[in-house]
């Protein structure tokens, strides 16, 4: 089996992608998230992959203390919200060489299968400790609309995130900036075989798992995947330019049409 490491929005079907792994014998963490009522089958994301993460952007975002943040700065994310942080496109990530450490001890498992919205723009800083033949990457995305609707209504259940000011267009520019990260992870991989890219939809038909299978050479729990789960609407609106772009190509890229 290759090593997985999971990247796309939150809100896009990335826990149900890891979810088809997690029986396949890999490693996808020790300290799981707890479970709730918009992932009931749980999140599969491991706390210090999350928290490498979070380290890693404390050093590109700054740091506003939280009575200012909430006077002032109410859609400014903070630690543990930051799978919502909006990243412009050309910001480099950061690092140091203590979270250097800790990403080679949490990759030393020969089998692992990680999954973390954050990687969506952290990935530059763990790419170099990959292994570059036995790691593969899948980008998990779906509609904008309803990815940015499910956030917001993600914030608006979760108490943790109830101090974060969310809206739509908010939530849209999170999708824009995370896939545009990505694409561009994607554009400067030499062998871009180590890439999927697949629809939330076509997990749901089953086509997805069949390219995924083949990718991770792994078995995928075929059973995993609850199309009842899938409960926001497609949305109508027109989308912005610059959203729509990136999500033909992502669709191009993952042959749904």
């Amino acid at each position: 089996m290759h090593n997985v490491i999971i990247l796309g929005s939150g809100r896009s079907g990335t826990s149900m992608v890891t979810g088809v792994l997690a029986k396949a014998g890999y490693q996808t963490g020790n300290n799981y998230l707890g479970q709730n009522n918009s992932n009931p089958k749980g999140f599969f994301e491991d706390y210090e992959v999350n928290t490498i993460n979070e380290d890693i952007l404390s050093l590109v975002i700054p740091h506003c203390p939280e009575i200012i943040r909430k006077q002032f700065f109410p859609s400014m994310t903070y630690y543990r919200a930051r799978w919502l942080a909006r990243i412009k496109p050309g910001i480099a990530m950061k690092t140091k060489p203590s979270i250097n450490e800790r990403i080679k001890k949490i990759i030393s498992s020969k089998s692992f299968c990680y999954k973390d919205p954050r990687f969506s723009y952290t990935l530059p800083v763990w790419r170099p400790f990959l292994d570059p033949k036995g790691t593969v990457f899948i980008c998990v995305f779906r509609e904008p609309f309803n990815t940015a609707i499910s956030i917001v209504k993600e914030c608006q259940d979760s108490q943790a995130l109830h101090p974060l000011k969310m809206t739509k267009n908010i939530a849209l520019k999170v999708w824009l900036y995370m896939y545009q990260h990505i694409l561009r992870q994607y554009e400067e991989e030499r062998d871009k075989s180590r890439w999927l890219f697949v629809h939330f939809n076509q997990i749901l038909t089953g086509e997805g798992l069949e390219k995924i299978q083949l990718l991770t050479k792994a078995s995928v729990d075929k059973t995993f995947p609850d199309k009842s789960f899938n409960r926001t609407k497609i949305q109508e609106d027109t989308m912005p330019k610059k959203i729509e772009h990136i999500y033909k190509k992502l669709c191009s890229l993952a042959s749904y049409y």
